[in-house]
């Protein structure tokens, strides 16, 4: 697949894009962002707020299995996409197949390559072809409390708890 064909929301004008700007400065981070938490909302504001637009690089639902296990991802790639593309400080999303997304910051070379601070400086997937193009690594403080695995976990602990008795009904604190 194309780059250009990948990117599922580039240009629309949003209130946070200079729409006169003669050379925006491109920023790039990527995920699986399986579970949308404050943890990647938190994160992606950030990343838009060191450049003019923001382009999220997503796991496919393939390259989400490989790397995360067969019951995952919890919702689809098509999905994924489309929740991160509406949120306010995403310009653009490109999904990709590969475990990481080397090939799209090879093709895109973005101003400032964005990464979470869990991730150690030299594992950066991307980062030499962007320093060597003249961008930046940024490496965001990560959100702790925060985890796409935590979340299924609970939910999973929350579901083999013993079932409600038929013919009770649930207090309105659990609904």
């Amino acid at each position: 697949m194309k780059l250009e064909e990948a990117i599922l929301r580039f240009g629309r004008e949003k209130g946070n894009a200079p729409a006169s700007a003669a050379r925006r400065r491109v920023v790039f981070t990527n995920g699986c962002f399986d579970l949308l938490h404050p943890g990647h909302i938190r994160g992606l504001e950030q990343a838009r707020q060191l450049g003019d637009v923001l382009i999220v690089g997503l796991n496919s639902d393939t390259s989400v299995r490989q790397l995360k296990g067969p019951a995952r991802p919890v919702i689809p790639e098509a999905e994924r996409a489309e929740i991160l593309s509406a949120l306010e400080a995403v310009d653009a999303v490109v999904i990709f197949d590969e475990l990481t997304p080397r090939e799209v910051i090879c093709r895109l070379l973005p101003d400032v390559l964005v990464k979470g601070g869990d991730w150690p400086g030299d594992q950066i997937v991307g980062r030499e072809e962007v320093e060597a193009a003249g961008g930046r690594v940024v490496s965001i403080p990560f959100v702790p409390g925060y985890s796409t695995s935590a979340i299924l976990q609970k939910i999973r602990e929350g579901l083999e708890k013993e079932p409600q008795l038929k013919g009770q009904r649930a207090s309105r604190a659990d609904s």
